[in-house]
């Protein structure tokens, strides 16, 4: 298992994103949370199996679908804790 969280940046606010990373998090069984930041990026908290998870990033950072645009993906580990489930945060 491994950890990581994400600071994603683009045009990432107001298309779906947050509810595009939630589709893809549980169709790859990846537990944890989503939610916009005030300075416009997405936040990103993830935990799955390494590679899945290897794999759910590469996705995020590729996204160029509709009105949605990546343009840069931070990525940093932390400690495992243990999600039990995918979540959009509002907070």
């Amino acid at each position: 298992m491994k950890r990581v969280s994400m600071i994603v940046s683009g045009q990432v606010q107001g298309v779906g994103f947050r509810y595009y990373v939630q589709d893809i998090a549980e169709d790859m069984r990846i537990t944890g949370w989503v939610r916009n930041l005030p300075d416009g990026t997405v936040e990103i908290d993830a935990e799955g199996k390494t590679d899945v998870l290897e794999t759910f990033i590469r996705t995020i950072s590729n996204t160029r679908q509709g009105a949605i645009q990546v343009r840069n993906v931070h990525v940093q580990e932390k400690e495992v804790c243990g999600y039990s489930i995918f979540t959009i945060r509002r907070d």
